[in-house]
């Protein structure tokens, strides 16, 4: 209802970015459950945000939504439905990584922050220093939502911060993409009540264990 009151009040004209919107929230709801479902949502928003992100010159979110996040969500998607708890293909089971596993994910998105800060540059795209830290936490939650680890609602949940701040600056020049803020201000509220939702699962999965 906060997309729809906000998409009618500032827009009224862009309606792929009300229905990316309503897609990608919904997809957050089914993934805070780690429910499968939530990531087929996830490969059509990203394929909706990739194109509203190529029209203000955010060719680091286009690049990263179709090229990174998009693909790495049809590998989720695989993972998750491989990995049901006790054959229960609504629910995940929830995944533990070690240390070393977790020392290579930061080296790995520290090489991606400094390769696509480059890219990015060769592409004159706007705002490059917070679109470079959005393709960096960006990484991290696909990566964890690969791996089926907790953590990815807290690094999606970091994306949404630095989001929110991309399209604030996008807004001053249109207001339009206020529609867009108040999406990723739901997605974050999503992402924390995911996080917290699957530390529950976590624990309620070890017990039965």
């Amino acid at each position: 209802m906060l997309i729809l009151f906000s998409f009618f009040i500032f827009d009224r004209e862009n309606y792929l970015t009300l229905c990316a919107s309503l897609i990608g929230v919904t997809s957050l709801i089914f993934n805070a459950k780690g429910n499968p479902f939530g990531q087929f949502l996830m490969i059509v928003f990203s394929m909706l945000y990739g194109i509203i992100s190529y029209t203000f010159g955010y060719y680091g979110e286009m690049i990263t939504y179709l090229g990174m996040t998009m693909p790495m969500a049809v590998f989720a998607l695989i993972s998750w439905l491989r990995n049901p708890y006790n054959g229960n293909r609504a629910e995940v089971q929830v995944n533990a990584i070690s240390d070393k596993e977790i020392l290579l994910m930061w080296v790995g998105t520290a090489a991606i922050a400094i390769l696509f800060y480059f890219i990015l540059d060769c592409f004159h795209t706007a705002n490059i220093i917070p679109s470079t830290i959005s393709v960096a936490t960006s990484f991290l939650a696909v990566y964890l939502t690969f791996r089926r680890n907790p953590c990815f609602a807290l690094a999606y949940a970091s994306n949404d911060v630095v989001l929110i701040v991309l399209w604030i600056l996008a807004s001053l020049c249109d207001i339009r993409y206020v529609s867009v803020v108040v999406c990723f201000i739901a997605f974050l509220a999503n992402d924390i009540y995911g996080y917290i939702n699957w530390q529950k699962m976590k624990e309620r999965q070890r017990e039965k264990a």
